[in-house]
């Protein structure tokens, strides 16, 4: 389904009105969703749709995976996530994950950022002929 530009600007609208202090509010937004199928305006499910995208990006962006080759302490964990926070806002979601294939380091995805400091991601560059 094609969405109009109308469409995506009332979605963007509603997912305005949803965000509380920078953060999404679910509360807001499962009231929005009931509200337009309710109302069911014209072109509603191509608004629904679009607000359904821009949710998603929202939990993406506010998603952070941590993979490690070793387990990482309370307090490292605790600080990465303070660094994270100060880049990105308040609001992160971690994940903590042990990867034994990564051989050292860290590898962090938040949405479609990805650090990469693991030793398996330097050898796959040294691979590829890419520089350092």
């Amino acid at each position: 389904m094609k969405i109009s530009k109308q469409a995506k600007r009332d979605a963007k609208s509603l997912f305005k009105a949803c965000v509380v202090d920078g953060l999404m509010n679910e509360d807001r937004a499962r009231e929005v969703v009931t509200k337009v199928l309710g109302a069911k305006p014209r072109g509603y499910l191509a608004i629904l749709q679009h607000f359904q995208r821009l949710l998603k990006l929202d939990i993406d962006k506010r998603t952070a995976k941590v993979e490690s080759a070793v387990g990482m302490s309370d307090d490292q964990k605790n600080a990465l996530k303070n660094n994270l926070e100060t880049k990105y806002g308040a609001g992160l979601n971690l994940t903590f994950s042990v990867n034994a294939a990564l051989i050292g380091g860290l590898r962090i995805q938040i949405g479609s950022d990805v650090y990469d400091g693991s030793v398996q991601g330097r050898l796959a560059q040294l691979k590829n002929g890419a520089a350092l």
